[in-house]
């Protein structure tokens, strides 16, 4: 009988990555559920092995109906993941990331499949104190507090994975979705000065797309039911990213939802899984400027 592995978010920047890792790992196929908000078809991976279903988490059951005995793990990605954004548009953040996880959440639970889920940084900042910040961030944590619950209550099989500014190929360059290293790179390659969020000194992990792919893949196969922070352990002030563009920089103002502190509280992921991260943001920016200059 074949064996599945899903997806959700799989035409996205994290989800594409990871389908071709695990394609490169696994003999399983592989289902991506993509409402494709963020996603798109530039991102799908031409292999027999790799089927794609635009639909929304919301139905994830009646979708995935026919394939519910064949399941061998969810990695849940497809959701809204912006902060600044979540305040514009936090109706939108709330249907995906509220309503679509939970029945993801139960979707798993009923039928015994193990949920890996995306967590992030941005409930752990500020020593953890960050998680009614924004209504990204609130979203996130009530998701990680319910996963836990249902653990508890209903003995649903998860591990939750910390990503910290990812960034790499495929990530998102051109849209108000874009995070900060595409932001910087589409401003240095069409010339125009770097912006900053005032004031700069706002530090963050940043983490290379095929370092959290490889640590979801660890989560999966050594995970043992905890979290694990997928980060670099090294943290860099804005100010101190956007100079190693060695261009004009301009500040911009502050915005609601700024975290000031990226927050790694335990080394799970080194501990449990034997994971560290290869790639420095300082050695990609390189290669990016050495590849583009001006």
């Amino acid at each position: 009988m074949k064996k599945y592995i899903v997806i959700t978010g799989g035409a996205g920047f994290i989800g594409s990555n990871l389908i071709r890792y695990l394609l490169s790992k696994n003999k399983e196929n592989i289902i991506s559920l993509d409402n494709y908000s963020s996603g798109t078809k530039k991102n799908h991976i031409r292999n027999s092995r790799v089927k794609y279903i635009k639909g929304e988490n919301l139905n994830i059951s009646k979708i995935l109906d026919k394939y519910k005995n064949k399941i061998k793990v969810i990695f849940h990605f497809g959701e809204f993941s912006r902060i600044y954004q979540s305040f514009l548009q936090y109706e939108k953040c709330f249907k995906y990331n509220i309503n679509g996880s939970f029945e993801v959440i139960k979707f798993a639970t009923k039928n015994k499949i193990k949920l890996i889920y995306s967590a992030t940084s941005a409930a752990l900042g500020n020593g953890g104190k960050d998680e009614n910040l924004s209504p990204y961030a609130w979203s996130k944590s009530k998701n990680i507090e319910l996963i836990k619950n249902y653990n508890k209550w209903f003995n649903l099989k998860y591990e939750l994975v910390y990503f910290y500014n990812v960034y790499g190929p495929g990530q998102i360059v051109k849209t108000n979705m874009s995070a900060v290293i595409g932001i910087f790179e589409t401003q240095y390659k069409n010339k125009e000065p770097i912006t900053i969020v005032k004031p700069g000194t706002q530090k963050r992990d940043f983490t290379h797309v095929d370092d959290i792919v490889r640590g979801c893949y660890l989560s999966w196969k050594k995970g043992q039911h905890s979290e694990y922070m997928l980060g670099t352990n090294k943290q860099y002030s804005i100010i101190q990213i956007a100079k190693m563009f060695i261009t004009k920089i301009k500040f911009i103002p502050y915005r609601k939802g700024e975290r000031f502190t990226s927050f790694i509280p335990n080394n799970n992921a080194s501990k449990i899984l034997k994971y560290k991260s290869t790639i420095d943001i300082k050695d990609y920016i390189a290669k990016f400027i050495d590849m583009n200059k001006m």
